[in-house]
């Protein structure tokens, strides 16, 4: 009889990896990055284990937004008193919080709830092509293949 393997949080191997957002549409960097944030492209995937690895995306404020998403595209905020809905364009949010814009994007594929939140807090992103993240070694990653 054969059993399926679940990982226990004590065995899990993290690695970093660094992505280059230059002129990668906002979707397809988003579902890679929250793929490997989520630990799917190992062998040991467990649904209700963070099994994932920490993710540096670079150059946040080149990543390329397709057909008029940049104009289109509308983010909402409500600070939970009347009147106080806020609205931003993605083609804003990309000139004055490219950071903001990535994150968001990823949050959306993770899961809801503490899982996905803990999942969240792995990604790291830096506007332009420095990262503070240099002594944990990152692989770099090249996702145009992966799209």
């Amino acid at each position: 009889m054969r059993t399926t393997y679940m990982a226990k949080p004590g065995e899990i191997d993290r690695k970093w990896y660094v992505v280059d957002a230059t002129d990668i549409a906002l979707g397809r960097l988003s579902t890679v990055v929250a793929s490997i944030l989520r630990g799917k492209n190992k062998p040991t995937y467990t649904p209700n284990i963070d099994t994932g690895d920490n993710v540096i995306v670079i150059n946040a404020g080149k990543v390329a937004l397709t057909g008029k998403k940049a104009t289109d595209k509308i983010y909402y905020h409500h600070s939970n008193h009347p009147g106080g809905l806020k609205m931003r364009q993605a083609g804003d949010l990309r000139e004055k919080n490219p950071q903001r814009l990535i994150e968001l994007s990823v949050q959306g594929m993770l899961p809801k709830g503490t899982l996905g939140h803990q999942q969240a807090l792995k990604l790291h992103v830096f506007a332009g092509s420095e990262h503070t993240h240099a002594a944990q070694n990152p692989e770099v990653l090249d996702i145009t293949n992966l799209i």
